[in-house]
């Protein structure tokens, strides 16, 4: 029924949801009905109900989620900039078609939900590896369980407001359209800055952070990340894999338009 009511409403593109076209409601239906999304949250109860099974204190288990809770953006802010934005993956071939998935499809249409969420087989275990370390650290079993379920919260947490930042609506609340417009000028003025989704403090001590389009220059490989038409010809298994030579711009997007 959700399917067909959304195909009724032409939000789809094909082959993904396109943000672009959808409204609030539009998108609360996908997002709380998206096969990564509940397996998120049926992790993050499996992991509090762990986190309850092994409890002792609760100390290691609140100081075990408020350090992920702190770490978490800066770890993002790490992955998002020198991994997703680096230029080695995609020169080795095992590894470009992960790069063409977790970041690459995203920027060259950053309408599609499909591309938007990042792939359960790689962000689960990025996740736990980040998470479970600091818990076990603090809290044994029950403070692992605890960092574990606080990371796949927060993520969905950063799912839900990446794609407000690229669905077709303005939020009513002020923050959120500074979060909005920040996010909106990494993807369509210039992608060496506004790393973070829902924080940009990271951005802000390190020196990537803008506030408008007049800040710094309109970046010509923001769509493709660096991976144009002569890294094709010299690294060609993106290209193999999308079936097209890389675009520097989403379809419909206007050249001679900027970020605002």
């Amino acid at each position: 029924m959700i399917t067909s009511t959304l195909k009724n409403t032409s939000i789809r593109t094909g082959r993904s949801f396109d943000l672009g076209k959808m409204n609030l409601r539009q998108l609360w239906i996908a997002y709380l009905t998206y096969p990564t999304i509940l397996l998120y949250f049926a992790l993050a109860l499996c992991s509090f109900g762990i986190m309850v099974h092994t409890f002792v204190s609760w100390l290691p288990v609140c100081i075990s989620i408020m350090s992920v809770v702190f770490v978490y953006p800066l770890v993002w802010y790490a992955i998002h900039r020198f991994i997703l934005h680096g230029r080695f993956l995609y020169r080795v071939k095992w590894t470009s078609a992960l790069w063409k998935r977790i970041h690459f499809d995203h920027h060259q249409d950053p309408h599609l939900l499909d591309v938007l969420f990042g792939s359960p087989l790689n962000t689960i275990p990025t996740i736990a590896i980040v998470t479970i370390p600091i818990g076990f650290a603090i809290g044994q079993a029950a403070g692992a369980a605890a960092a574990f379920g606080a990371g796949l919260t927060i993520t969905c947490i950063y799912e839900f407001f990446h794609c407000i930042q690229h669905l077709n609506y303005k939020p009513k609340m002020a923050w959120i359209q500074r979060m909005k417009q920040r996010h909106v000028l990494h993807h369509f003025h210039n992608e060496n800055g506004n790393y973070g989704i829902t924080s940009f403090i990271a951005d802000r001590l390190f020196r990537s952070y803008y506030v408008d389009a007049k800040s710094c220059r309109r970046s010509p490989s923001v769509f493709n990340l660096g991976y144009d038409q002569d890294e094709a010809k010299r690294y060609p298994w993106v290209m193999d894999l999308t079936g097209s030579p890389p675009r520097d711009r989403p379809d419909g997007a206007n050249p001679n338009r900027n970020a605002a």
